[in-house]
């Protein structure tokens, strides 16, 4: 029975999508919830997805020229005050600290709910001149936004991410390190977390607060919802402006500069979960899989089936993530759980396995068991897990062609987005006023206005005027 209760105890993602993705993340245990309101605990087991997340992004960062920096939690409220769209932004999300132990403070410090302000106060001593740039430093820290709605992961109201910001002599290069991050963050969901994304600008509504272009890459997650993954932003000389962040430049004269941010956050986790997961639970791409491979021995209490085991992982752990599931458990509760917290490959060895030295590998996605001779367990093992990363990507591919459509009215706009659940894509006049109706009576947001642009009608899918831009639209965690 306990084997059964085990699989039960998570509601199927059919029944209740978001119900499925808590009992996901608590049964996993990769968070906890905390008497802290709208914070959660992130447990060792979801920690270890964000080092692995860490890892790849930051060695990608470095290849671009990227330095880590830290700066401080606190920012002055006058400091926030500089950059008028910016504070708008982000006043109703901000949380304070009014008091220094039992003293009121002479003025209100913000907790970051992001770092800009900073940056700027720090780079106006920092450059001098044109010797001085670019800089391209990133940091990684918490941030504080006073959600009112939390979800783990998705949302909460303190959560970890990694912030880019950048100071550039031109235009042009700020332009240039805007897209090419946004094409990093691409990379780097595609390849190793294996999520596929559309890549393109928001809209004017939709950009970063005091920021000259905002650009996005966008997923869907299983039930046909959008998620924003990574966002990049082009600030040109705004910031510069406000904060007086001036350079010597080569003629002598002196110049703004131009900057840029970019991040990405723990919410990825969540993308994850709701892209690869299924009822038994999560499904992790190999490479931010904390445990690659499960060795699972099979009536262990038989002589030298718990030393094969640890043998075989002694064998794989200098290339591989790998545990041996040695509790006294059976079997089979030992299969349920590596199935529900992603282990991407089971190992099972038992008496009748050593006899004909060999062992059965299943593979936690799509559950296919495979016989491998024992002394070829390392080059299957590795085979395995590169052909899951691959086909993980082409699945979710898949999945998101499957849920992708074209609509060329308002009629056929309401009637998918009544009855189906997915990206949509529709022409757009540029009016803020089409995208505030469209929000109004539907529900649905501009998701983006992608790079790779078609020609799908000549008008407007809301007003009917004449189109300028095409635009994925969709409802979004």
């Amino acid at each position: 029975m306990a084997d059964k209760k085990m699989v039960e105890a998570i509601t199927s993602m059919d029944v209740d999508f978001a119900q499925w993705y808590t009992d996901v993340v608590k049964k996993a245990e990769l968070i906890d919830y905390t008497s802290v309101k709208g914070c959660m605990v992130i447990k060792p087991a979801g920690y270890a997805i964000w080092e692995l997340i860490q890892q790849h992004l930051d060695a990608r960062f470095k290849e671009t020229g990227v330095e880590n920096v830290y700066l401080p939690m606190f920012i002055p409220e006058s400091l926030l005050q500089k950059e008028k769209d910016h504070v708008e932004g982000f006043a109703p999300e901000v949380a304070w600290v009014t008091h220094g132990g039992l003293n009121p403070l002479q003025e209100r410090l913000c907790v970051r709910p992001t770092s800009e302000t900073l940056f700027c106060d720090f780079y106006k001593n920092d450059i001098q001149s044109y010797r001085d740039l670019p800089k391209v430093y990133n940091q990684w820290c918490s941030v504080v936004r006073w959600e009112k709605e939390t979800r783990p992961f998705l949302r909460s109201r303190e959560f970890l991410w990694q912030e880019g910001h950048t100071a550039h002599a031109t235009a042009e290069d700020a332009e240039a390190r805007t897209i090419q991050m946004l094409n990093v963050y691409a990379d780097f969901l595609e390849e190793v977390l294996a999520i596929p994304v559309v890549k393109g600008q928001k809209t004017d509504k939709e950009k970063f607060a005091g920021a000259v272009a905002t650009y996005t890459i966008e997923a869907l997650m299983h039930d046909g919802k959008a998620l924003q993954s990574g966002t990049s932003h082009n600030f040109g000389d705004g910031f510069a402006k406000a904060f007086g962040i001036q350079f010597a430049d080569k003629d002598n004269t002196l110049k703004y500069v131009h900057q840029t941010s970019w991040g990405m956050t723990t919410r990825l986790i969540g993308a994850i979960i709701m892209v690869h997961g299924d009822n038994e639970g999560l499904v992790l791409p190999p490479k931010v899989a904390p445990v690659q491979v499960c060795i699972i021995p099979i009536q262990q209490k038989k002589e030298g089936v718990l030393d094969k085991a640890y043998e075989l992982r002694d064998r794989l752990k200098g290339n591989f993530r790998v545990k041996v599931d040695d509790t006294d458990k059976s079997p089979g509760w030992k299969f349920s759980e590596a199935e529900m917290r992603g282990y991407s490959i089971r190992v099972e060895i038992g008496p009748k396995d050593m006899e004909a030295g060999k062992c059965v590998i299943c593979r936690r996605d799509t559950r296919e068991k495979i016989e491998v001779a024992l002394d070829e367990l390392e080059s299957k093992v590795a085979e395995v897990l590169d052909t899951m990363q691959k086909e993980m990507l082409e699945r979710a591919r898949a999945h998101r062609e499957e849920h992708t459509y074209t609509a060329t009215n308002m009629e056929e706009f309401q009637d998918i987005f009544n009855n189906k659940t997915g990206f949509v894509k529709a022409m757009w006049c540029g009016c803020q006023e089409c995208e505030d109706q469209i929000k109004e009576k539907l529900s649905v947001t501009s998701r983006c206005m992608p790079f790779e642009q078609e020609d799908i009608a000549a008008d407007c899918v809301c007003c009917g005027k004449p189109a300028k831009k095409m635009v994925y639209w969709g409802r979004a965690y």
